[in-house]
């Protein structure tokens, strides 16, 4: 058969015409590239620049000492600081995230005429120079814990769902890293020899276990990776009184001194962070000291019945009874017998004293009403509440929850039905002052986002103060109102400029194959429910260098619980693409123009992309109106 020539022909000339359609768009997608890349700096900029350069074209030394004091309000003590800072910026420079600025020249503000417009511009995108938030501790960490919002991980061992996912040290490994403060165990009894009797697992479920060994050891090795303040570990007991000795065992083994007990059975206050730095601390329900005269209807009544857990079981209140819950049976259960039933029974007691002793934070009651549960006592404690079980109290009791949680502490979990390890909002829980607002890491998505940003504050340490207001009590014994209507109390002014790094970043085609992306920002506050309001940018069309030039005006009643949630998305037909995002808490943003970078979904940090911004804070004269 001989080939066709037209056929051939034709496919030769489609061939022709993509070709050339290609080059017409790559020609398209570099005019508009270059286009971009002389986009004009905005003109807040190339005023301020003007001001303290007093018209000139280079800002000389002394000119930028006074902008970084007078305009900035950063707190710099002379010429020596900033010719470190000078210097710094020299050296970030070189290596900087803008190919631009690779390519331009690198002044010597000491020997040459000071920095130009440009310049000047680059070293305001200079993210050690010019951050949004203060990166040292600077709260009071001396009050008792209770008066702290605290960085809390929920079932910190799950790699994924809540299901079937595998169980490791790796996800705590993580948390830790990231500055979480509040690691939780779920603590089973296993008949595996090679894991020491105890497994972490997320019982009744397909997950996987992992030995509880490797989670003590890794939580020694990464505890004070991020932050020196103490770490929690929550303990959800499932164990036996043997394996309550052998864990205990188990932590003055791994933990040593590093491991906080208290003198005392119980506190009437609470440490503070301060004075347990570098502690570990144990928090669960302590168990009921065995007593001869019962211990044979304990023996009967299943092993470590004087410890209810603290969660719900799939969406299902716990039985009251541990044992519907026990995995080993029959022959197991009549083994664990003849260690209680003896006529004298000194080890055990001892062992379990010995496991009591370990914890300095108890769990308090989880049966009768939640009046009942939130009563006042002379000793501290700590309460776990669903988020379910939180909305409802929040309803009826929302005044006693405040009350409690000023002295004690109230941890916070996802319901059952979180199988996929999703979060809820945390300021359900952060309103009423609960410290401990228990979170899935692994759990990515917009409420973990909130959670990073809540605790970026303070240093990151892992540690937010609480605001007065929900910690002190009026005379008449009034607390502070979450759904009252209360009056403005500051205006915040975001004002978003311009955006660089994502050409350094992502590929040329990873927003759009054939032209630049076309960049937009959204703005949002998220705290009480009068604050919570959502605005963003036009479109920045065709370009990787963005420049929006907006500026945001926000209204806040409770600014000291208010975050400031950015996102950046490329418009798309379809779905917008995501572009980078962050979260910030507005009690914390340093006025001035400041240079804010952006995370991935997963939280964590781009390495080049930032925006730069203007963040600038109003007080209004309402000091003598009560939040409460």
């Amino acid at each position: 058969m001989k080939p066709d020539k037209h056929r051939g022909s034709f496919t030769k000339g489609r061939v022709r015409m993509k070709i050339e359609s290609f080059k017409i768009k790559m020609l398209n997608f570099l005019t508009k590239r270059e286009k971009a890349c002389k986009a004009e700096h905005p003109s807040d900029l190339k005023e301020a620049f003007s001001k303290f350069a007093r018209g000139g074209s280079q800002m000389n030394k002394d000119q930028l000492l006074r902008f970084i004091v007078e305009h900035q309000g950063d707190n710099i003590s002379g010429e020596e600081d900033l010719d470190k800072i000078v210097e710094s910026f020299l050296v970030a420079r070189s290596c900087s995230s803008s190919s631009r600025t690779r390519s331009a020249r690198f002044p010597d503000v000491y020997s040459k005429q000071g920095l130009t417009l440009n310049d000047f511009v680059d070293f305001l995108l200079l993210h050690d120079f010019n951050a949004a938030l203060n990166d040292k501790v600077h709260h009071d960490m001396n009050a008792p814990m209770s008066h702290y919002f605290m960085y809390t991980g929920h079932n910190s061992y799950l790699t994924g769902n809540q299901f079937t996912s595998e169980s490791s040290d790796e996800p705590i490994i993580e948390a830790l890293k990231q500055g979480v403060r509040v690691i939780e165990l779920d603590l089973w009894p296993s008949k595996s020899s090679t894991i020491d009797g105890i497994k972490v697992v997320h019982g009744r479920t397909f997950t996987t276990p992992v030995a509880v060994r490797t989670c003590l050891k890794s939580i020694k090795k990464y505890a004070f990776y991020k932050s020196d303040y103490p770490v929690i570990l929550t303990l959800e007991d499932h164990l036996k009184p043997k394996h309550q000795d052998k864990f205990a065992e188990m932590a003055f083994e791994i933990f040593g001194e590093m491991l906080y007990c208290p003198q005392t059975e119980s506190l009437t206050e609470f440490p503070s962070p301060e004075s347990l730095k570098k502690r570990i601390i144990i928090s669960t329900k302590p168990p009921k000291e065995l007593q001869q005269s019962d211990s044979i209807s304990k023996s009967k009544a299943g092993p470590n019945e004087c410890e209810t857990p603290d969660e719900e079981f799939w969406g299902l209140e716990l039985s009251d009874s541990m044992s519907k819950l026990t995995e080993d049976k029959g022959n197991a259960r009549d083994a664990d017998q003849e260690n209680i039933n003896t006529s004298n029974n000194i080890p055990n007691k001892q062992g379990v004293l010995r496991y009591k002793h370990l914890i300095t934070i108890h769990g308090g009651k989880t049966k009768g009403s939640i009046k009942d549960q939130l009563k006042d006592d002379t000793k501290v404690k700590r309460l776990s509440l669903s988020e379910k079980k939180l909305k409802s109290a929040s309803e009826s009791h929302g005044a006693d929850l405040i009350r409690f949680t000023q002295k004690n502490i109230l941890r916070v979990y996802p319901k059952g039905e979180r199988v996929k390890s999703s979060n809820f909002r945390p300021h359900l829980g952060w309103m009423y002052g609960a410290q401990m607002v228990a979170f899935n890491m692994q759990g990515h998505g917009k409420s973990l986002r909130l959670m990073q940003g809540m605790f970026r504050a303070n240093g990151g340490c892992g540690y937010v103060k609480k605001p007065e207001f929900i910690i002190r009590t009026l005379p008449h014994d009034e607390v502070f109102d979450p759904k009252k209507q209360l009056p403005v109390k500051e205006i915040l002014r975001v004002k978003v400029y311009k955006g660089d790094g994502w050409n350094l970043d992502f590929s040329p085609t990873h927003f759009d194959r054939f032209s630049p992306p076309d960049f937009y920002t959204k703005v949002c506050i998220v705290g009480v429910p009068a604050d919570c309001v959502k605005k963003k940018t036009k479109v920045n069309t065709d370009t990787w260098y963005p420049v929006w030039d907006e500026e945001f005006k926000f209204e806040l009643r409770v600014p000291e619980l208010a975050l400031l949630r950015i996102e950046v998305k490329d418009k798309d037909k379809g779905k917008d693409d995501f572009a980078g995002q962050t979260c910030l808490p507005v009690s914390e943003l340093r006025q001035g123009f400041r240079s804010v970078p952006l995370f991935d979904p997963k939280g964590k940090k781009l390495k080049s992309v930032k925006l730069l911004m203007r963040f600038k804070i109003e007080t209004l004269n309402n000091s003598s109106i009560s939040l409460i």
